[in-house]
């Protein structure tokens, strides 16, 4: 079988992945790079999602790469138009000429003999081989081939459409219909005030109320300060207006749960119909003990207001032939159902990792600052921001890992792996949220440590300092040569 070699090979071709291969080409032209992508498109989760009104929850000065400007009005874009985004920056690095599409990766195996990756990927019934010096896995956090969809009782007697988002069917039809989506994440307040405007009714069923912030939908400054200065100056300006306000307040929600909690109930009463039972919009926990979901333009009210739209808190005792079942005794009627009921939370892609061939169980190591695991030479992984723009933190492992691949070049070393020494280190979960979909996984997932390098920080500007100005040759990294 024919081995193919990169210098770096990247799994996926999304938001993370073409970023990385865009810093590459700019920072170390000299590499062959190449993304093995399991799907055939460019875009990842901006390309698979395709039901109604699908969009960002973050705004697209800090969703959008530091290295290109968001040029649009809007603040808060459609899933298209970042899906065009991300293609518009691959075609302008040449990064849509290296990816390898249909390519899934199943296994990767480091050889301490050789210094080398090597990557399995199914590419229909073929399978192919590719060698690397470097690997870096972009492939999100949720598995692609399955959404999480709680066990119903009474599922098969419903007469109705059951769907869920990640799968949305193209030929959908819900003129008319009576929806009811079950859940109240992103995906629920998207989905609802974009397919009121068609159906005849619409209501988002929720366990337990999230909490949901209205947001412009256009940056009226952005806007204002394009008419006499350049467009990398406005995106430079806006984004750091936007990084600093979203981490304020952020950190004043961790400072003073408690103000928070009524500085967002009161902002919403405000803009709710005055008969509306703000016990649907009133969390049982603190603001960002989960993430809060962004409402542009306060679409979800306006559709509450016109009557299209409407929220109900209970628990569902059973589907029933012509809807659901509430332990209340009510049944919501329907003739389709969206089971908005989150996501199913793997570790990069599902891929098996092995040394020399034998299992290696990453869930067991600590990140280190965010890029590498302990114990996993020439190897990074992306994941961004839970509290702001996951872009934001994976512009800095991008830079992070092109400082670190310069290092090595300049040095002439073939390896570089981090180590704790330190046996009092504690360790906890990888991602510090309490939200279903974490929860449900987090024995899954690797850890963090509880202080220096080894301790992740939801923090923009301490990433900055750690992940920009921090030394090469830190204590922990420990490099080789063949």
């Amino acid at each position: 079988m024919a081995t193919e070699h990169f210098d770096v090979l990247i799994a996926g071709a999304g938001l993370s992945g073409i970023g990385v291969a865009c810093h590459l080409s700019e920072k170390c032209p000299d590499k062959s790079v190449a993304i093995l992508e399991a799907r055939d498109a460019i875009g990842g989760t901006w390309d698979l999602f395709r039901y109604p009104g699908i969009r960002s929850d973050s705004d697209m000065f800090t969703l959008g790469y530091r290295f290109k400007p968001w040029t649009s009005d809007k603040g808060i874009a459609d899933g298209g138009d970042i899906r065009n985004y991300i293609q518009a920056a691959a075609k302008e690095h040449g990064i849509d000429k290296k990816i390898r599409f249909g390519h899934k990766v199943t296994n990767a195996n480091w050889s301490t003999k050789d210094k080398l990756w090597t990557l399995t990927a199914q590419v229909g019934d073929e399978t192919r081989v590719y060698t690397a010096k470097y690997i870096v896995g972009c492939t999100g956090y949720y598995d692609y081939d399955e959404g999480f969809t709680p066990e119903f009782e009474g599922r098969d007697d419903f007469n109705g459409q059951i769907i869920h988002p990640q799968f949305w069917p193209e030929d959908l039809d819900y003129t008319g219909k009576k929806v009811v989506v079950i859940g109240s994440g992103a995906t629920a307040v998207t989905l609802i005030p974009s397919m009121s405007r068609e159906v005849e009714k619409i209501t988002m069923l929720q366990r337990s109320p999230t909490y949901i912030v209205p947001v412009p939908s256009k940056d009226k400054l952005a806007i204002k300060l394009r008419k006499f200065l350049p467009e990398s100056f406005v995106y430079t300006i806006i984004r750091s207006r936007n990084i600093m306000l979203t981490m304020a307040f952020y950190n004043y929600c961790k400072r003073f749960p408690q103000k928070a909690r009524e500085f967002i109930f009161n902002f919403n009463k405000k803009i709710l119909p005055k008969d509306f039972d703000m016990s649907h919009f009133t969390p049982k926990y603190n603001p960002w003990d989960e993430r809060l979901c962004a409402v542009p333009g306060g679409d979800l009210y306006k559709a509450i207001y016109k009557g299209k739209a409407d929220v109900v808190t209970d628990h569902i005792d059973r589907f029933v032939d012509n809807g659901i079942l509430l332990k209340s005794g009510k049944t919501l009627e329907a003739d389709i159902v969206i089971t908005a009921t989150g996501l199913k939370v793997v570790v990069l892609g599902k891929i098996n990792v092995t040394m020399d061939g034998q299992p290696f169980d990453v869930t067991d190591k600590m990140s280190y600052r965010g890029v590498m695991f302990e114990g996993v030479p020439n190897a990074a992984m992306v994941f961004g921001y839970t509290n702001s723009s996951w872009t934001l933190k994976a512009d800095l492992i991008a830079d992070y890992f092109c400082r670190l691949v310069q290092h090595m070049d300049k040095k002439g070393y073939d390896e570089v792996v981090p180590v704790n020494s330190d046996p009092s280190m504690a360790k906890k979960s990888f991602i510090d949220l309490s939200s279903g979909y974490i929860a449900r996984v987090k024995d899954q997932l690797p850890k963090q440590g509880t202080k220096g390098a080894w301790k992740l920080h939801q923090n923009y500007f301490r990433d900055f300092l750690s992940l920009r100005l921090s030394s090469i040759s830190a204590k922990e990294l420990q490099y080789g040569k063949k």
